[in-house]
């Protein structure tokens, strides 16, 4: 099918207009993205609502349709508005142009993280509104600001509020990741991520000298600790081929600083690891191992947390959830390969857990490169509508349970 084809495709045009929106971070504008949706909401003829959780930059927007039976816990479907930088001199086509080639591919930033997902719940909601579809539970689309930031001034406050409350939420859907072969992940849990400062002091002095308990021996000492564990996670995974990167603890080192010249023995430094806890850590235990190596090197090291995430539950994938058992009949009727697993990274979802709300993430994007935050990230026209109809299907699933 040429591009020509997918010009005149009513679906692909809406996603074309949104992915043409440059919501882009550092300093992303979210009032195009407001009145885009406003636009989308009056031809579904949904109302929409917006909220600003924390700050009057940082939107929340939701569409609601509502159910047969809206006394009943509802459907949220969840996507983000915001998407990485680019670097448009290392793109083929412009990040923002949404251009079709011959073979069908839109590039454009968002076209996998996440605007894909975002439009494709509301193709499947005016699909299943034009063949006269009513749902028993209320459906509520949620267009969300800052996920890319850790979800900041977006769902983390949002989740807290009473306008979220309202919303009586019993099941979540989010964002999964493309995937390069038949296999759809989908993803039922999230690690906890920590990221760990040590302000180590120690001796100062000249550098001529071999000082006792200098703050470079401390470190080296906590280095080494840190080290031994990522080694472990490491073996495990070379040891266990059904593991995948989100059933282990990564450990990695990412900033080092401190020192005032090459032959001054520093009274301070830092280093700092990136740490995802995997769901089989126990978070207490892992924190007592952090103050005991300082400890054991003579103290004088403060840890600082500039993220520490609590442990959240996975969703159950079992006969205990109804909700699972509908998306799963759904995929099994669709003939879709699932394959479920603990997410690589962080998304909104973790916060709708954490709140005591079961929640996937699913991106129907298979036989597609893995490009989130990449150059030329591009999704195919006949993958995106295919992931509508896929979705007409969930949707009207997790909403009849």
């Amino acid at each position: 099918m040429s591009s020509s084809k997918w010009e005149s495709d009513e679906e692909i045009q809406y996603f074309r207009e949104y992915l043409r929106i440059p919501s882009v971070h550092p300093n992303p504008d979210y009032e195009p993205c407001l009145a885009f949706l406003r636009g989308q909401a009056e031809q579904l003829d949904l109302p929409m609502a917006v909220y600003y959780p924390a700050n009057d930059q940082n939107p929340v927007a939701i569409l609601t349709w509502e159910g047969l039976e809206p006394e009943l816990p509802s459907i949220l479907l969840n996507s983000h508005m915001d998407v990485v930088p680019v670097f448009p001199e290392n793109w083929t086509h412009p990040p923002f142009g949404a251009e079709i080639d011959e073979e069908g591919r839109i590039f454009a930033r968002g076209t996998q993280d996440m605007k894909c997902v975002g439009m494709q719940y509301l193709a499947a909601i005016r699909a299943l509104k034009r063949n006269g579809a009513r749902l028993k539970r209320t459906i509520h689309i949620s267009f969300v600001s800052d996920e890319e930031m850790g979800g900041r001034f977006g769902m983390r406050p949002f989740v807290t509020t009473d306008e979220f409350v309202a919303l009586n939420v019993g099941f979540g859907m989010d964002e999964g990741l493309a995937s390069p072969g038949e296999d759809i992940p989908l993803f039922y849990a999230e690690r906890s991520v920590w990221r760990v400062y040590f302000h180590i002091s120690g001796t100062a002095g000249h550098g001529s000298l071999l000082l006792a308990h200098t703050a470079g021996e401390k470190l080296n000492y906590i280095v080494g600790k840190m080290m031994e564990l990522r080694k472990v996670q490491v073996q495990r995974l070379q040891n266990n081929p059904e593991l995948v990167i989100g059933d282990v603890t990564t450990i990695n080192l990412t900033k080092v600083s401190g020192g005032v010249q090459s032959n001054v023995v520093p009274p301070l430094l830092m280093v700092a690891f990136d740490c995802r806890l995997a769901l089989d850590v126990d978070h207490q235990e892992f924190e007592a191992d952090l103050n005991k190596w300082c400890d054991d090197v003579g103290g004088g090291i403060e840890i600082t947390y500039e993220q520490k995430q609590p442990k959240v539950p996975p969703t159950a994938i079992d006969d205990s959830n109804p909700f699972w058992l509908a998306f799963k009949e759904a995929t099994e009727e669709l003939k879709l390969s699932i394959k479920p697993q603990i997410f690589t990274g962080g998304t909104d979802s973790r916060y709708i857990r954490q709140v005591g709300i079961p929640a996937l993430g699913f991106s129907p994007m298979n036989n597609t490169p893995v490009l989130l935050h990449d150059h030329d990230e591009f999704i195919r026209a006949d993958t995106y509508l295919r992931g509508v109809e896929i979705f007409q299907k969930i949707i009207s699933n997790v909403a009849n349970v």
